[in-house]
């Protein structure tokens, strides 16, 4: 019998035998494009491949940035963004959301629109680092990214001081806030969960906590080293979504995908002369040959500008 459906080449016409195969579970997701292929919808797309699952890249901007940092972004129409994720949302059925960046408060509140129509859909969401824009755009980005998609949101993804500064902008202690602290503010926004990463330890430990707000609900620390990466956050939040578009087990979901970052970022390379990318294929690579000595961790002089987990094959159980 042919490997091939039915109503595709190879299959018999007429033969009542051949079946559709599963089909993955499908992941929309909102991102810009981004040319160096570390962090946007490149990296939404390879992850979510990576992970089984079928990536819906809908295009919400255009960044103009190497593997170093980010020049400049350009909006798309908020109205391009509807009428692209309206019409394979009429096609397909979605098991899961992912919001990256949306370029604008315009886009902001397109998106939010849709995700409205969707609310028994997980939506993993990811807050970057985004001091590269101005004061007022970013004012303006953030202040409808608290209003419109937090309320969406299943799961925010942020480094610590990127949602510290977020969520608890007049915070005053010395002490830096917990995961729990952090997923008290989001849950005013009616955000259920937080994944706070890059928190520091003592030791050159980083921890990465997963949150409610009742407490503490999952984590896992990394030995810090120092290499910069771009796409650690995209990387992470997108195979999340992947995850959860076929399970509602968040705190395992945490775990499998930090896994996976962790060996993406061990087996990460440096396409050209700034920030890593990480592996999201990392399984796909041949083996070493048998007394081969393993690649070591990437190094990088450069800080990063994705700060998730700086950890690759140094994670602490």
């Amino acid at each position: 019998m042919s490997q091939y459906p039915e109503g595709t080449l190879g299959t018999a016409e007429g033969d009542a035998t051949a079946q559709e195969p599963s089909a993955p579970a499908c992941v929309l997701t909102f991102n810009t494009s981004d040319p160096s292929g570390g962090s946007g919808l490149a990296a939404d797309v390879s992850t979510v491949a990576s992970m089984g699952a079928h990536a819906l890249p809908v295009v919400t901007g255009i960044l103009v940035r190497d593997t170093a940092e980010v020049i400049d972004s350009h909006e798309i129409d908020p109205d391009v963004v509807v009428e692209q994720a309206r019409v394979i949302l009429e096609d397909v059925q979605i098991a899961a959301v992912k919001v990256g960046f949306l370029a604008s408060a315009e886009c902001i509140s397109a998106v939010a629109e849709v995700l409205a129509d969707y609310s028994d859909v997980p939506v993993v969401s990811y807050l970057p680092n985004l001091s590269w824009m101005d004061d007022e755009q970013q004012g303006s980005y953030l202040d409808a990214f608290k209003e419109l998609i937090l309320p969406s949101t299943t799961l925010l993804v942020g480094n610590h001081k990127t949602l510290t500064d977020f969520l608890l902008p007049d915070w005053e202690s010395e002490r830096t806030p917990s995961a729990r602290e952090l997923a008290v503010a989001a849950a005013e926004s009616g955000t259920q969960f937080v994944l706070v990463t890059g928190i520091n330890l003592p030791d050159q430990f980083i921890d990465n906590v997963l949150a409610s707000p009742e407490g503490a609900l999952a984590g896992e620390r990394f030995e810090r080293f120092e290499a910069g990466f771009v796409g650690a956050g995209e990387t992470l939040s997108a195979a999340l979504a992947a995850i959860l578009a076929s399970s509602d087990q968040v705190d395992a979901a945490v775990s499998e995908a930090l896994s996976f970052l962790d060996q993406a970022l061990d087996s990460g390379f440096r396409p050209g002369m700034g920030h890593v990318v990480p592996d999201r294929f990392f399984w796909a690579m041949p083996a070493p040959e048998e007394g081969e000595a393993p690649e070591p961790p990437p190094q990088a002089d450069l800080p990063t500008d994705d700060p998730a987990i700086k950890g690759a094959s140094r994670r602490v159980h």
